[in-house]
């Protein structure tokens, strides 16, 4: 594929982005699966179409003064009791790679919660090593102060919207409880120390189950997410973090977490 095609992709992509709410300027947390949306564009274009065209898009929509944010997760510390915050890859597919490898991107603490921060506000983010995972001052609580947004591509939320957890933990909610993981932590100078880490994770033994693509339909009739559902289009939608932080907020302090947030799987 000739540079000049992949330019004109990008600027598509960049042109779609922001139809779906991506502005000039914004910082925006993206989750994804490009598997649909890079084999409709095999479709479009008769040839495979690198992720790291997404990537630039990505950018190219963002402009010079926006932010993006790309989750790196990995859940194999409680299993090894090792991580290396320079080496240790995500598991969130091949576009956070992507941002993980940028020499620009900074990354985040957590050994299981981190992120790839690339752009104009990284260095908001470049010494968070927070200890619970979506604690009050993880990424999650720096994207909710900058006004930021979320951004998912080709995933429903069931698959995809860990800040869910983060309001979740803020009002303590007794579904879920802090549990502790603790081994050898490699910093961004290559030193090494013993780190206790922690997440706000669901009550297995009460049969409670993340179940939250009933709150991702309610944000949609609400009007609070914009763009494609994850079947449609190029696949992505957007929201602004604080409304859904608020209607996540309202529902817990309703009493109405079941209806929405999780659900009670039988014996």
């Amino acid at each position: 594929m000739t540079n000049n095609m992949e330019s004109k992709i990008v600027n598509k992509l960049a042109y779609h982005w922001k139809k779906c709410g991506i502005n000039d300027g914004d910082l925006v947390l993206v989750h994804s699966s490009l598997k649909r949306l890079l084999l409709k564009l095999k479709e479009d274009y008769g040839e495979p179409i690198s992720p790291q065209i997404i990537y630039n898009s990505l950018l190219t929509a963002l402009g010079e003064n926006g932010t993006l944010i790309l989750p790196l997760f990995n859940y194999d510390f409680p299993k090894t009791k090792f991580f290396d915050i320079r080496k240790t890859p995500s598991q969130m597919g091949a576009l956070t790679e992507i941002g993980r490898n940028d020499v620009n991107s900074k990354r985040t603490g957590h050994p299981i919660y981190s992120f790839s921060i690339t752009g104009k506000l990284s260095k908001e983010f470049e010494c968070i090593d927070n200890v619970s995972g979506y604690g009050t001052d993880s990424p999650f609580a720096k994207i909710k102060e900058l006004d930021g947004k979320i951004a998912i591509i080709g995933l429903t939320d069931q698959n995809s919207m860990t800040a869910y957890h983060f309001v979740e933990e803020q009002n303590l909610v007794d579904y879920r409880y802090f549990k502790e993981f603790s081994g050898e932590y490699i910093n961004s100078k290559g030193i090494k120390s013993y780190k206790t880490y922690s997440l706000y994770v669901r009550d297995i033994g009460r049969g409670i189950k993340t179940d939250v693509n009933r709150m991702m339909e309610y944000l949609w009739k609400k009007g609070a997410y914009v763009g494609d559902m994850p079947d449609e289009g190029f696949g992505m939608r957007t929201i602004k973090f604080n409304d859904l932080y608020n209607e996540t907020d309202q529902i817990i302090k309703s009493g109405n977490s079941i209806n929405y947030l999780y659900s009670i799987e039988e014996n």
